[in-house]
């Protein structure tokens, strides 16, 4: 059994209202060392098999079309 995280981001062109609602509260609760904050999601997919290619191959297609708004968002897999 494997596990594959998939971790989605907002492409850098796209507005992050809610890392910017972050990084405006942070000097207020005495973080002052970060400058910027993106906010994404991240999934974990368990496998009954290996994560060779053929099935990275396919958790990349799940990404593209269900976990992921491709237009506006972005997507980068890592095994466990």
């Amino acid at each position: 059994m494997a596990r594959v995280v998939v971790d989605v981001m907002l492409k850098p062109e796209i507005l992050d209202p809610q890392g910017q609602a972050i990084v405006r509260k942070l000097p207020q609760l005495g973080h002052t060392a970060v400058t910027s904050v993106r906010q994404g999601k991240r999934f974990e997919l368990e496998l009954d098999g290996p994560a060779d290619e053929a099935a990275l191959d396919e958790i990349r297609k799940i990404a593209e079309t269900l976990l992921t708004n491709t237009v506006i968002e972005t997507f980068e897999l890592r095994v466990l």
